[in-house]
């Protein structure tokens, strides 16, 4: 049996996907707060991007993580398309359970079936990332450790939905971001607990693509996606704000006059500053003969 190093470069690894974890929380658990505040075309964008933030943070936490994953007594490969295909599949599930959340009417029922769907989502991906490993010799897995690593993935997802339905401010939204963070790690780390692998000593090249090959520059490139998505959610106005923003615009003073009131003299209003009324008692008018 190889003997496995879970983090060959110190806490560098787990604390950097700690990070990444925490980041894809706190866009998606924002994005879903303000899809439940938007309609329409609105509330469906504002799902996506959170589909795709929580699934984004969730496999680069899971890859960074990998980069120190390191056996004895073999060289380690990744599966190309299975791997984007484990990208692919976490935005998937996670996109299902979050628009469950988004479009439910029954707050009980969709926090239930958007946990599961999302907590399965986080667990599928960390196992189909796990399957496109390649190395000399096989790898099998713990079924208790398993069930907890799930049961895990379910309890974070769960709780993270429950807080964007209940959590409005920014400080609790940061707060609930980095506990699921750490629900998430914990889950990756627990998966990787179940892990064995049963050494082949081989000199045979191994097929698919190193972690520096192919991993670090993926990993790279989603976590410049989520800090841009970062920076376009921070600078978008909440529909709190756009609320205040209307008012303040509806009580501002027209032009010339008092809110919501005509001008006087106004331009097109057909009469000038100071001019008599037509009707006005005593003043002469159509109709009317001055007195000698």
């Amino acid at each position: 049996m190889g003997h496995l190093d879970h983090a060959a470069y110190g806490w560098l690894t787990p604390a950097l996907s700690y990070v990444m974890a925490s980041i894809g929380a706190a866009l998606g658990l924002s994005c879903t707060v303000r899809a439940l505040a938007a309609t329409g075309a609105s509330r469906r964008n504002w799902l996506l991007t959170a589909a795709s933030a929580i699934g984004t943070g969730i496999w680069t936490m899971h890859f960074v993580a990998m980069l120190g994953f390191h056996v004895t007594g073999t060289d380690i490969r990744y599966d190309v398309p299975l791997t984007v295909l484990s990208l692919l599949g976490a935005m998937l599930v996670v996109g299902a359970g979050v628009f469950a959340v988004g479009y439910g009417r029954a707050r009980g029922r969709s926090l239930v079936i958007g946990g599961l769907t999302t907590g399965l989502g986080v667990a599928s991906m960390h196992y189909l990332g796990m399957a496109a490993l390649r190395l000399h010799g096989g790898i099998s897995y713990a079924p208790a450790a398993v069930g907890l690593s799930v049961v895990i993935a379910v309890v974070a997802a769960t709780v993270a939905l429950w807080a964007a339905f209940t959590i409005k401010s920014p400080a609790a939204v940061t707060v609930a971001s980095l506990v699921m963070g750490l629900a998430v790690s914990s889950m990756h780390y627990t998966g990787m607990l179940a892990v064995s692998v049963h050494v082949t000593p081989s000199d045979r090249p191994l097929p698919g693509a190193t972690t520096l090959q192919f991993i670090f520059p993926l990993a790279v490139g989603l976590g410049s996606y989520l800090f841009i998505t970062a920076a376009f959610v921070a600078l978008s106005p909440t529909a709190d704000e756009r609320a205040a923003t209307a008012a303040a615009a509806a009580s501002r003073p027209a032009p010339g006059g008092a809110p919501g009131g005509a001008a006087v003299g106004a331009p097109g209003s057909g009469a000038a500053p100071g001019a008599a009324s037509p009707s006005a008692p005593g003043s002469p008018g159509r109709g009317t003969v001055p007195a000698h």
